[in-house]
């Protein structure tokens, strides 16, 4: 990685705004990327504002629009939303150097759609989970500290893999280099399931999951995603008190239910109280990563054999509040309860 160059962020939001920052504040060259024009020039010119419990400051950030973008760069942090992934690589393309490579700091599998436009040589895996939300031009709230993985998508430890953790490390001093990174990705897709079920009402993340009535629903959504992971040879890993091995293919309702209470303590201690995904529903009135990120597990499960009716149904009760078809409320996360009742807890069954 050519040091004199600047990491490139495409997507100054929650995680690449707040990434940007703290990398310009140690002195890291960088530069942002982002369409909203008004929030570009907040960044260049008064600065990015990070707001939150963790730290308070004010960081300078060159950030360019797409239109302004020239030369290329070795290295390019895709921060996008999943749905953007396609777009952003479009635009992102021929700034890439043809020694460079691209690291997903999305949330779902995108590496899969980034290693077939770009390569896979040139694609690098991470997992992000610290709470952030951008609040507007030139602010993002910075909610809580979390686990932060970066991983080569063969598996493999290279020279580049390590630089990248040791950059990442600035920003998150227990950041992980793995060589599963997959397993991470396939973990946060099951907790990332059960967050958007946590957008179904207004409740909060902990109000969600410390509520005995719903366990049934994220207990079903986990075990549905662990299946499709098992079937596709994927060893998933766990983070900040979700355990996939709880709900893996023949696991008990005991270690489930510690597991989810787990997920409750850990949203107590953040400021960010609402997933990304109801911020999405609730006030931005925008669609959601639906479909790319959970809608690709039903996907996956269809060719793996695997059948994912709690998946399917989540995805349709979204894509219906999005729509103005129902609400945000427990009437709606009902419905999606009654089709993980309907499973009896069973492990997910064959197409």
């Amino acid at each position: 990685m050519r040091q004199d160059a600047p990491i490139l962020i495409w997507g100054a939001g929650a995680i690449g705004g707040v990434l940007g920052a703290y990398w310009a504040r140690a002195g890291v060259p960088v530069l942002m990327v982002d369409t909203v024009a008004d929030h570009v020039q907040a960044c260049r010119s008064s600065g990015l504002s990070i707001t939150g419990p963790v730290e308070q400051f004010r960081q300078l950030v060159p950030a360019v629009t797409p239109q302004e973008l020239q030369g290329q760069y070795p290295v390019i942090v895709l921060a996008v939303k999943a749905q953007a992934t396609e777009a952003a690589l479009e635009m992102l393309q021929p700034h890439l150097a043809p020694d460079g490579y691209v690291l997903s700091a999305q949330n779902g599998l995108n590496e899969l759609v980034i290693a077939r436009t770009v390569g896979a040589q040139r694609t690098m895996g991470c997992f992000v989970n610290f709470g952030a939300d951008w609040l507007g031009p030139g602010e993002i709230l910075f909610g809580n500290r979390a686990a932060v993985v970066v991983g080569e998508i063969d598996g493999s430890v290279r020279e580049r893999s390590r630089q990248m953790h040791a950059l990442l490390s600035i920003f998150e001093p227990q950041a992980v280099l793995t060589d599963n990174i997959w397993g991470y990705l396939w973990g946060k897709l099951a907790y990332g399931a059960m967050l958007f079920a946590t957008a179904l009402t207004d409740d909060s993340m902990t109000g969600n999951f410390a509520d005995p009535r719903r366990f049934p629903v994220f207990d079903q959504l986990a075990r549905e995603v662990m299946a499709v992971a098992s079937a596709r040879g994927v060893r998933p890993v766990g983070f900040n008190g979700f355990d996939p091995a709880c709900f893996a293919p023949g696991a008990g309702e005991a270690g489930a239910r510690a597991s989810i209470a787990a997920l409750a303590e850990f949203n107590r201690t953040t400021a960010k109280t609402h997933s990304g995904i109801h911020r999405d529903l609730a006030i931005r009135k925008r669609k959601t990563e639906i479909d790319p990120q959970i809608g690709v597990i039903a996907t996956l499960g269809r060719e793996a054999g695997i059948a994912t009716p709690a998946i399917a149904c989540l995805v349709e009760l979204i894509h219906a509040i999005e729509d103005g078809r129902l609400p945000l409320a427990y009437s709606t996360f009902e419905v999606l309860l009654a089709t993980c009742l309907a499973q009896s807890a069973e492990p997910a069954t064959p197409a």
